[in-house]
């Protein structure tokens, strides 16, 4: 892949981000008092990842839901009987187990979540991608003990590759393995040059090979899926449907910042976990919907764009003069086909993880009506802030939200916009062939 420009900065691009800390593995009702108002201030930004209303206020009703969310988690206190995911018994059982939800230090990197969420099964692959990914955390050892750790991660897969070849290349797809076969001679000549370099105690040529070598791991797990994994019901058939990835580059022009004159933020859209979802989007980026809409929301919390101009709160299709929306869709880890129509909460899936997961800042998802699962139109979000509600792994919005991407390049620079900052273009630069039954190329 090309490297893409960076953005037009004044200085060189550095993460604006505020400090992260992570949600403890203990039950939520330990949390002291004193970080009551954190929890309150959680609540009133949390209410608005549904759709950008018209109207400047939101009800009394979901206000206070959102308030006795937030502080229901934080005391135990029973919530108000509204719809099922807001009463006391689906949160309750879903965290006072909470350190059953958590296996390992949560992952964060964007890419490493889209090469997990692959429809795969091949473990000899999985041996080899782990210990490269564990180089992340092993560089943050103080001192020479991060290298030595690093040198057991290569060594790990070096072996893991040495020991599991053959069997990793009889899972890549027949028409692909002369391809997988290059990529994995590469893979193994550049772990050897990886061990290298953490012998010789080289910390800065670390990350740059590692991100090389993951690559190669990531193309070879691409080149293990054979076609796309599983029908999409009947009902969302004749859809705009993703049936695969597609990379897309939102162009973004920066007011006001004597830092950021504009940026191109670089998103990767799964269609392999979020059909309809994805599928949904590049149809809209296909009619230039995005193009010169500005950013509408910018709070710390989350960036979030799509209410077009006019009463309608989504994208109305020419075609028919009515408003397209699309359902609710979250794939759960373990299963084979994305489940629709229902938060987990309500299907009582406590502690399932989503295949998908708000784990990295910059994750991308669709906006929808607070009380309607199956609002989700035009409205998309970045979330942005890793508060105490919302820790990598274990949060209230995995479930809840359909997330169809992640942000892979300058995500960073994400918290820098402003609402009023403009939207110059969403361009679709691989992945469009994936798109099947576009309704952009139709009249209207």
């Amino acid at each position: 892949m090309a490297l893409l420009l960076s953005c037009h900065c004044q200085y060189s691009c550095t993460s604006f981000i505020t400090s992260k800390s992570n949600f403890p593995t203990t039950s939520i009702n330990r949390i002291h008092s004193s970080n009551y108002q954190k929890f309150t201030t959680f609540a009133s930004n949390s209410k608005c990842l549904v759709t950008k209303q018209k109207t400047s206020m939101f009800s009394l009703k979901e206000c206070a839901l959102s308030i006795a969310l937030a502080i229901g988690l934080v005391t135990g206190v029973p919530t108000m009987g509204y719809p099922a995911y807001a009463t006391s018994n689906p949160i309750n059982p879903a965290l006072s187990d909470l350190s059953v939800l958590i296996s390992g230090p949560p992952i964060k990197d964007p890419n490493a979540l889209l090469r997990y969420a692959l429809p795969i099964d091949n473990k000899a692959i999985r041996e080899v991608q782990k210990p490269l990914e564990d180089i992340t955390d092993s560089l943050k050892i103080s001192g020479n003990r991060a290298l030595d750790s690093v040198e057991r991660n290569v060594k790990q897969a070096s072996r893991a590759l040495k020991q599991g070849k053959a069997m990793i290349l009889s899972g890549v797809a027949e028409s692909k393995r002369e391809n997988g076969k290059d990529l994995l001679n590469k893979l193994e000549v550049g772990l050897d040059e990886l061990q290298k370099i953490a012998a010789e105690k080289n910390r800065d040529a670390v990350v740059p090979k590692q991100k090389e070598l993951l690559q190669y791991v990531g193309s070879v797990e691409e080149d293990m899926v054979d076609g796309f994994p599983y029908e999409v019901p009947e009902e969302y058939r004749n859809m705009p449907l993703l049936k695969g990835r597609a990379t897309v580059d939102m162009k973004v022009k920066v007011k006001d910042n004597p830092n950021v004159d504009e940026c191109v933020f670089r998103i990767v859209l799964d269609g392999y976990n979020a059909p309809v979802t994805a599928g949904n989007f590049v149809d809209l980026v296909e009619r230039h919907f995005y193009d010169g809409m500005e950013i509408q929301r910018a709070d710390g919390f989350v960036v979030q764009t799509g209410d077009p101009e006019g009463p309608a709160e989504g994208f109305i299709d020419p075609s028919t003069e009515k408003p397209r929306t699309i359902p609710l869709e979250i794939m759960v880890e373990g299963d084979k086909a994305p489940v629709y129509g229902e938060t987990l909460e309500e299907l009582g899936l406590y502690k399932a993880q989503t295949k998908l997961p708000f784990n990295a800042f910059g994750t991308m998802a669709m906006a929808r009506e607070e009380f309607e699962d199956n609002s989700g139109s035009s409205q998309v979000f970045w979330l942005l802030k890793e508060s105490e509600l919302t820790p990598s792994n274990a949060n209230i919005l995995d479930g809840r939200y359909a997330v169809f991407g992640y942000v892979t390049e300058n995500e960073d620079f994400l918290a820098d916009l402003k609402v009023g900052d403009v939207i110059e273009s969403v361009q679709v630069v691989s992945g469009l062939d994936n798109l099947v039954n576009p309704s952009y190329k139709i009249v209207g």
